[in-house]
């Protein structure tokens, strides 16, 4: 396919796609790819409204873009990555919660198949630990990930209350998701988190997956910008370019 992930050039921004068509779904990605977003994300709701068609139509659109799949596996980790590498992701989620086995079998799939693997810690009780274990297994990246629903149930909840101890807790890069605002977001890097993604509310309803407004496009390009000019903290706290 052409696309390597080995040496990544930070702050990466990643395009959370939790829509519920293809139409729907390549809308936004021209948009975000035009804007200057680096990664697509085949998020949840899109996988399971449409299957592995979504992958592929990303791939086929966007040949030269990284494709995430968020399955969120929990079982059946090695035939849930096969198949969406053979459909054309680069990246896969597996879930922290997830048996050691299925995570395991997920980074083996990887390995073979030639994908990353994001190791996300929803729901863990403990969620640095969880982020130690999961690379102590293999997995390329963190998600440092406050779910939907909870949030919805505990206000006040967000990956950045945490997010500093995760990073600092592992050596490969971490990712905060959940609820984020749009300066939150932004500011990821200066807690060290180089991968940043864009999602629910920046382009996504905050109740409701679907797209937002017309001016997404302008709003995307200014937040990349805004994104690529944070500092990014290291490990122990400085902050470098």
């Amino acid at each position: 396919m052409g696309i390597n992930l080995d040496h990544l050039t930070f702050p990466v921004v990643q395009i959370s796609l939790d829509v519920t068509s293809i139409d729907e779904a390549l809308e936004t990605a021209a948009l975000a790819v035009d804007a200057g977003v680096d990664w697509l994300e085949a998020g949840t709701p899109l996988l399971l409204a449409e299957g592995l068609s979504a992958v592929k139509a990303l791939r086929a659109r966007f040949p030269d873009h990284p494709i995430v799949a968020d399955l969120k596996t929990m079982d059946g980790g090695y035939l849930e990555a096969e198949m969406m590498a053979r459909a054309g992701a680069n990246l896969v989620v597996v879930m922290g919660r997830a048996h050691e086995a299925t995570i395991r079998r997920v980074v083996d799939a990887a390995r073979e198949y030639g994908l990353k693997v994001m190791g996300d810690n929803l729901a863990a009780e403990d969620r640095v630990g969880c982020a130690r274990w999961l690379q102590s297994l293999g997995v390329d990246f963190v998600i440092h990930h406050i779910g939907y629903d909870e949030r919805r149930m505990v206000s006040g909840l967000s990956p950045l209350h945490e997010l500093e101890a995760v990073v600092d807790a592992v050596s490969i890069p971490v990712q905060a998701v959940g609820g984020l605002s749009i300066q939150q977001a932004i500011s990821c890097p200066a807690h060290g988190a180089p991968l940043v993604v864009l999602g629910a509310p920046l382009v996504i309803h905050a109740d409701e997956f679907r797209v937002s407004g017309n001016d997404v496009g302008a709003a995307l390009r200014e937040i990349c910008a805004a994104i690529r000019r944070t500092p990014l903290r290291q490990p122990g706290g400085v902050r470098t370019k």
